[in-house]
């Protein structure tokens, strides 16, 4: 597997709003980067990690959703296993440029139940499960959390001092960014949105 050709990103830009060179993840893109390039994306069910080692200043963010199966073993077996590669392909390429994994710390973002009146099976609490489970398990220490709710959230994350800026979206359609997650192909494009109050992690 070549890692260098799956941490790149292919949406770069500059942000005039930071004033700063950013990246744009899509579902199941992940970044990592040495340098201080912010990194953004948009989560609906899917879950971010946004890991840093604060001595190297090395950061990556992922954003993935689980595979949701009905045959609860097959879930267990088969999503697993997804969701082990999407944090370990992130985790590895930041121990290339750098990283020391006992150093590496966590935030964590997403898992929201964007379809309003469902609740069983969500996909949102299994993929929140997921991420908080697999970093207790591989003992990196989670910093700060935004889980669960209603909304979907874009997230800011700037690896020179490791602050995440997470917006509340609440104009944005539902079902729009269900099908991004869900297909994986739909490009997330960026629009005029009515967001919530920017919390600060």
């Amino acid at each position: 597997m070549n890692l260098d050709n799956e941490h790149l990103a292919p949406n770069r830009y500059f942000d005039r709003n930071f004033n700063i060179n950013a990246v744009k993840i899509l579902p199941g893109e992940y970044f990592a980067t040495s340098e201080n390039t912010m990194i953004v994306t948009v989560l609906g069910s899917c879950v971010s990690a946004c890991l840093r080692d604060p001595v190297s200043k090395i950061s990556g963010m992922n954003h993935f959703l689980l595979p949701v199966n009905t045959n609860e073993q097959d879930f267990i077996s088969e999503s697993a296993r997804y969701g082990v590669y999407a944090m370990e392909i992130l985790i590895n390429h930041m121990l290339k440029l750098g990283a020391v994994r006992s150093r590496i710390e966590a935030k964590i973002f997403g898992g929201a139940n964007v379809l309003k009146g469902f609740k069983v099976n969500s996909v949102g609490e299994q993929n929140a499960a997921f991420v908080q489970e697999y970093l207790e398990a591989e003992q990196i220490r989670v910093i700060a959390t935004d889980l669960l709710g209603q909304f979907p959230r874009k997230l800011y994350q700037f690896p020179a001092t490791g602050e995440v800026k997470v917006r509340k979206l609440k104009s944005l359609h539902n079902t729009t960014i269900l099908d991004r997650e869900s297909e994986y192909k739909i490009k997330i494009r960026q629009t005029t949105q009515t967001g919530g109050d920017v919390d600060l992690f």
